[in-house]
């Protein structure tokens, strides 16, 4: 049985852009929100608003840049402090220890002790897919700051969702060869570690152009550009319906 599936961005600005909010976007079944993608400094409370709920109930990280994670320890004192389950954190099998040494090492993640990091998670490490809500999610490496140091994630048939990440062809031609929304890195300008608008045109094909939204850009103002050279621009809070996943094979 198919089911309602959209994706719905919490933030859609670069690391300068504070006002666009944090990179970051929620997987939707049903209207429910489902997996959080990345959870930077306020992702949180762009997520609470949006959805009345302090606590994401799984989360994926594609990177562990500040702007992509600076609110996974707001998440661990929000979800340790309150009842239920530990949030599932999907995360980068390569990622995992460079994660546990910028968050998770201290004895005292609590003032008074007695408690670990992991002890508010559920921590599932991914290497090339992973099942949520009985969707199969792929993982792959892209091109940004260093070898496999950053990921995207997409769901076969339905999105891409390309993380930071330089142009990648070979891999968005791997990953979304079956009409997918491709959310992609794409600020007016590019830089070593992020797509310009002039990479798109010189790397992608008008097909799947049509097909790409652009999201972590500079400003408002860079959002108008894009959209005046035919882009299509993620807002903050706006929602993006996605096809059914192509069906599994046995």
């Amino acid at each position: 049985m198919s089911r309602a599936l959209a994706f719905r961005f919490m933030g859609v600005g670069n690391a300068k852009a504070s006002e666009l909010g944090s990179a970051a976007g929620v997987v939707e079944v049903e209207g429910k929100p489902t997996l959080l993608v990345d959870c930077g400094p306020r992702t949180l409370d762009d997520y609470q608003h949006h959805y009345d709920e302090e606590v994401p109930s799984a989360v994926f990280l594609t990177h562990l840049h500040l702007d992509h994670i600076g609110g996974v320890e707001q998440l661990f004192y929000r979800a340790y402090f309150r009842p239920g389950p530990p949030v599932k954190l999907f995360v980068p099998s390569l990622l995992v220890a460079g994660l546990h040494e910028k968050l998770a090492t201290s004895a005292h993640v609590l003032s008074e002790g007695r408690a670990n990091f992991w002890d508010a998670f559920h921590l599932v490490p991914a290497s090339g897919h992973f099942w949520l809500s009985d969707l199969l999610f792929e993982v792959f490496p892209v091109r940004h700051s260093g070898y496999r140091g950053a990921y995207g994630l997409a769901l076969r048939g339905s999105f891409l969702y390309s993380g930071d990440t330089r142009p990648i062809p070979e891999i968005v031609s791997s990953f979304a060869c079956a009409g997918e929304t491709v959310f992609h890195d794409c600020a007016l300008r590019g830089s070593p570690a992020h797509t310009g608008l002039d990479d798109v045109l010189r790397e992608y094909p008008e097909e799947l152009r049509q097909r790409m939204v652009a999201y972590h850009y500079e400003s408002e103002a860079s959002a108008r550009q894009l959209e005046e050279s035919g882009m299509q621009v993620a807002r903050p809070g706006q929602a993006f319906p996605l096809r059914s996943p192509l069906p599994l094979q046995d």
